[in-house]
């Protein structure tokens, strides 16, 4: 049990340094602010919703279509490392890495606001190294 363990972190160090080698970024996940219960408006429904800007770091950021059809959306592929995604839903309320996702409002990634249209985990070993979202772009921003 021991050297499955050991094997799963080694892993997760091996892919924290090829995303930090092959251009590792930092993007942000834009997830809900926690709700403030004691607040009437925000019982009420009447508060503007909260967003807090959450930093994935490492991350690999690339097209997935090198032609994009005029009028239609680019879509984009997010790498991410499963270390901080763990840390991040340790740290929050977010039970599971799917919960964080299918909650985050998109990800900014250098001022562009990018939707989340899937996330999946990536495996070796049985062991999660990292996650890829696949992310579309408005059409109003692309190129």
């Amino acid at each position: 049990m021991a050297q499955i363990l050991q094997d799963q972190i080694a892993f997760r160090r091996v892919a924290d340094a090829l995303l930090l080698s092959s251009g590792g970024r930092t993007v942000k996940l834009l997830v809900p602010a926690s709700a403030v219960p004691a607040d009437p408006a925000e019982q009420l429904g009447l508060a503007v919703p909260q967003f807090q800007d959450v930093e994935l770091s490492p991350a690999i950021f690339r097209n997935t279509s090198p032609k994009i059809a005029e009028g239609k959306a680019a879509q984009r592929d997010l790498i991410v490392s499963a270390s901080v995604v763990e840390a991040l839903t340790a740290s929050t309320s977010f039970g599971s890495a799917e919960a964080l996702f299918a909650s985050a409002f998109g990800v900014l990634v250098d001022d562009r606001l990018l939707s989340i249209v899937s996330a999946t985990e990536m495996q070796t070993g049985g062991a999660i190294f990292a996650y890829r979202l696949a992310l579309r772009e408005p059409i109003a921003n692309a190129p």
